[in-house]
This record gives C-alpha cells, structure tokens and sequence, in this order.
C-alpha cells in the first residue's frame, strides 16, 4: 500500500512540476523581451498575467542600474534591465527598458509605386542554350543558385543586365569567373558561356535587375524621413530580400481591385507613374521590417497626412482598431478587431493578428488584399502598427507589425 501510495506522490509532483514549467513558460512568452517608455512618464503595464510592472524614470525601486543606451535616430538613450517576478516572487525573465523621447508621425495610408534596382544582378534561374555544334548545353547548372548576384565577371563590376550581357560577349569563349553574393557570403564561380545557335555567348542563366510594384506609404517624420510596407520587398521567382542598389517611391493611381477569397489572395492593381514630377522620395534601406528613406521628391504629389501619437506593444490591447487605406482616391479608417498579440521575435512583422469587421472593407476587397502591405493601424487615436501579411485561407484575417520595431529603423 506504501509503495502506491508513494507511486501517486511522485506522480502528483511530477504534475505540479510539468504544470508549474508550462506556467512559467506562458509568463514568459506573454511578456515582451524590451519595451519602450516614454521620458518622465510614469505608466502601469498589465500583460494580463500575474507580472505587471510599474515604470517610473526616476523610481530606483523599478530601475535598476542602467545597462547601457540605445542609438533612436541618431540620438543615445539611456536602458535598463528590470526582473519580471510571477506573483511577486518567482523571477520569470528580465526585460530591457528603453527611455525615449514622445514622438508623434504622420500616418499616410496612401498607396505607392515602388521601384528597385537590385546590387549586381540577381539569378532567377538556370536553363539551356541551344548550340551549332553541340546540341542543348547547360552551362550554369549546377554551379550557381536561384538567388544568388552577380556583382562581378572576371573582376569587372556588374550593375544591369545589359552589363553582364557585353561583358560576356567581350570575354567570349573563355572561362569565365563570376562573383557572387549568396546570402552573406561572396564566392567566385567559375564556368565556360556557350556559343548559342545565332553567335551569341552565354551562361544559360536567367537574369533580373530590377524590381516594381505597389505598396502602402505607413508613416513620414516632419524631417521628411518615411517608412512603409513591414516587409521587405522580395523577388517574386526566387523569394530572396532584393539586394537594392538604390529605389524611389511613386505616386500611383489604384485603378482596380481583385477581391480576395478563400485560397486566394486580392490585389490592388495600380499605374505607377515614372515620371520626375511623379517621384516622391528615394528608398535607402530594404530590410525585413519595411522600406525607409527620405521624402525628398515632388511632394506635391504626397496625400498629406495626419500626427498621431505612437502607442508601445504593451499598450495596444485586443479589441476594435482601425487600418487607414486609400482605395479609392482618398484615406480612409477601416475597423479591424485585434485577436491577439505576439511579443516574441520569432516572426518580427507579424506581432499583432487581427481580423478585419469593417462591412465597406469587406465589400470592396474582401479584406485584406496584395498591395496594402505598410496600410497604418490605429487604435485609441494613437499609431500602433502596419499591415504585413494576409491569410491565405481566409482574407479577412492578417498580420501587423508593431510601429516601433519600424521607428527604430530610421
């Protein structure tokens, strides 16, 4: 009887153990790595777990010694590490404080042409090239990689297709030593062009250099500095991050809507105009969290926008939001729900889910469609986020970013 009875003690730690582990486990993951607080506030946070955190610049009780700074636009602010404790007792994980000062954007929403010129040439893919003597030959397979840039040919700097076709021509029929940037890395590769039926040398690669398409303007600084889409701008064919050389943004007219559905993404069509007077700014960065750089075209052109102020991750809640977007001519608010909110960096553009509920949204697209990546969301009258993804299966449900993981990068 004993021996039972010792069986189900061990049994029931063992339980309170597990239950234990994935409780902390939950903590954790429902509190944010680092959070943002505004200079001289003082702000309670609720993460709807038994871990809150009351924040005061000069409370010693709260901030520990401070860690280092941190680089926001150029300028040093001061971090620190605060200890999260379950209940008040159990140290669940630290967080790191950032002080900065209030900013306010001007949210836009206004759709966009963007266009990219890519560093070197980027490989699509490999294919045949059709000979005189030899038959079909495949003179790059296996040598280099869909997504893999050209940025060189025997030492020889490539910028454009055009480039690479007359510095191949020239070479002829010598072996040929490409460089290439795959992923982070440079490697040389060498391979011999083949002479194709009509007395033309080449590698039996395809081949891009640039990059267009429509996106959503997010947000402008009153420096003329914008930000837009949450995401990066990537090669259709290959799903690479475009390795830019240099970009600009557009006007663009929406000239037609394809709803989306089920299993089926929408889009917005548009005619970006290529044209000096059209251009409203230059594009500095493509990274993974967004586009950036300056307003510094006809900013005529520009839909002005309105100030808001920025609400942190720990202040958006669940619950009616709203996503700005220019569908038809001019910026309007669309209610949305927010589902819930993700503070790990697993995915960094996909922090807030939300669903959209707003009846003229629905009608016009179906939700949320290609092309209104970057639209703003708002919620109690503050900034919050951008849209980044939609749902495959189901168009009515998407991701955001949260602003400041955009702020931060320009």
């Amino acid at each position: 009887m004993a021996k039972y009875q010792n069986i189900i003690k061990q049994i029931t730690y063992l339980g309170f153990f597990l239950v234990a582990m994935f409780a902390v486990k939950s903590f954790h993951d429902a509190v944010p790595d680092q959070i943002y607080v505004n200079m001289g506030e003082e702000l309670s946070y609720d993460f709807d777990v038994p871990v809150s955190l009351v924040l005061k610049e000069d409370s010693r009780e709260v901030f520990e010694t401070p860690s280092g700074s941190i680089a926001e636009n150029g300028k040093e602010y001061p971090s620190y590490t605060v200890t999260c404790k379950l209940f008040g007792i159990f140290p669940v994980k630290d967080v790191e404080v950032m002080l900065v000062e209030p900013e306010a954007v001007y949210a836009s929403g206004m759709p966009i042409g963007i266009y990219v010129k890519t560093e070197g040439v980027l490989i699509i893919g490999t294919g045949e090239v059709e000979t005189k003597g030899e038959g079909t030959v495949k003179p790059a397979e296996n040598l280099v990689k869909k997504g893999d840039y050209i940025v060189s040919i025997n030492g020889e700097k490539v910028e454009e297709k055009e480039d690479l076709i007359e510095k191949i021509n020239a070479f002829g029929q010598q072996k040929e030593v490409l460089g290439v940037l795959r992923g982070d890395e440079y490697i040389e590769v060498s391979l011999k062009p083949a002479k194709s039926s009509d007395g033309k040398y080449m590698l039996g690669i395809w081949v891009r250099d640039d990059l267009a398409g429509v996106g959503t303007l997010t947000y402008y600084r009153q420096d003329g500095s914008f930000g837009a889409l949450g995401h990066a701008v990537s090669d259709g064919e290959t799903g690479t991050q475009m390795e830019m050389e240099e970009g600009w943004i557009y006007h663009t007219n929406i000239i037609g809507i394809r709803k989306g559905g089920s299993g089926s993404p929408g889009e917005l069509s548009g005619v970006i105009e290529y044209r000096k007077d059209a251009c409203l700014g230059s594009v500095e960065k493509n990274t993974p969290l967004g586009i950036y750089g300056s307003l510094d075209g006809n900013l005529n052109q520009l839909q002005m926008g309105k100030s808001y102020g920025v609400t942190y991750k720990q202040d958006i809640h669940s619950g009616t939001a709203y996503v700005l977007s220019s569908l038809s001519g001019e910026v309007k608010s669309y209610e949305i729900e927010i589902e819930s909110l993700d503070y790990s960096d697993t995915e960094e553009n996909k922090g807030i889910l939300f669903k959209v509920t707003d009846p003229e949204l629905l009608e016009l697209t179906g939700g949320i469609v290609q092309g209104m990546s970057g639209s703003p969301i708002i919620q109690n009258g503050n900034i919050v986020g951008a849209v980044t993804h939609v749902f495959v299966s189901d168009s009515t449900m998407g991701y955001g970013i949260f602003i400041e993981k955009m702020l931060a990068q320009k």
